[in-house]
């Protein structure tokens, strides 16, 4: 391991990779009794491994490639914490465009085909845009495959288009870490949001409704009789709202409980949502997201897998 890393999480990061890894365990055991090839594609990889030393809401989140933050202390990340399931998964599929943490990639493959249970063909580390390689491999044929995708992107990297295609394989389970708190940032009070800055959120959201639903017209109109309009009260609760009911329309099936995420100054950033895209494994894949979810959220009531 060498000192470029990840600087990068915090509690909610802790919270966010048990919940991911409690749900790759549940998803191998399952799939080890079934025909199809499955695989585990992390779309957003990063180094493989994490510091502990920062847990707010910064810019490096949205800019990650302005930032060179030093490390302090390492700690496993999702694609280490993938590659430790058991059992493995068919394939594992780790791309990242940045080409520092793309080269800790394959440090780490190279560490991992020295265990007995992996294999050349097993691991592959790309070095591309994620929602080009995603809406790719999801245009293929998927009859005789699954697999359960990792989006954990940095900001809002993550195009609705590709959301699109991973639903449409109906072969795909998705946990997607969605960016609550940059969404709001850039959500101004008075809803005079920058052109380049909406396109972006169109973008994200598929569609531009998004302003409807996040603003309401004010209530007194202004002297020259302009529309006025204001952020919705709850506006956390709305953009959660919205984004579940979004993924509700193309997904067999949603979680309806995302893991909301908070920074050690109790400020929300990230709220961690589940979705199944085949129908007949749907229920049952809800069902132990759910579970999990709301075990880590009440941890008195996980009782799933201990």
């Amino acid at each position: 391991m060498n000192n470029l890393g990840h600087r990068f999480g915090g509690n909610w990061t802790e919270q966010k990779l048990e919940c991911v890894g409690k749900y790759l365990h549940a998803y191998t055991t399952i799939m080890n009794k079934q025909h199809f090839q499955y695989a585990y594609i992390d779309a957003f990889a990063g180094t493989g491994y994490r510091d502990m030393e920062n847990d707010e809401d910064t810019e490096e989140l949205m800019f990650p490639d302005l930032v060179a933050p030093e490390v302090v202390s390492f700690h496993d990340g999702s694609a280490r914490n993938a590659l430790e399931v058991e059992p493995p998964f068919m394939k594992y599929v780790f791309i990242e465009k940045n080409t520092n943490r793309y080269a800790e990639l394959e440090e780490l493959k190279k560490e991992f085909l020295l265990k007995a249970e992996f294999s050349e063909d097993m691991i592959e580390c790309r070095r591309e845009d994620a929602n080009e390689y995603l809406k790719n491999l999801c245009g293929k044929n998927w009859k005789n495959h699954r697999a359960l995708v990792f989006l954990d992107p940095y900001g809002m990297q993550v195009d609705w288009k590709t959301i699109e295609s991973i639903a449409g394989t109906q072969a795909i389970d998705l946990w997607i870490l969605f960016p609550l708190g940059t969404v709001n940032r850039l959500l101004k009070r008075n809803g005079e949001i920058r052109s380049s800055l909406r396109e972006r959120l169109d973008l994200f959201f598929g569609e531009p409704d998004w302003y409807e639903v996040f603003y309401q017209l004010a209530e007194q109109i202004s002297l020259f009789d302009e529309e006025q309009w204001q952020k919705t009260g709850d506006i956390f609760t709305t953009i959660e709202q919205y984004f579940i009911e979004r993924l509700q329309g193309i997904f067999n099936g949603v979680a309806a409980n995302p893991l909301l995420l908070r920074n050690s100054k109790n400020v929300p950033l990230y709220l961690l949502c589940f979705a199944a895209g085949n129908p007949k494994g749907a229920p049952i894949a809800v069902k132990i997201a759910q579970e999990i979810l709301e075990g880590m959220q009440n941890p008195s009531q996980l009782t799933l897998l201990g």
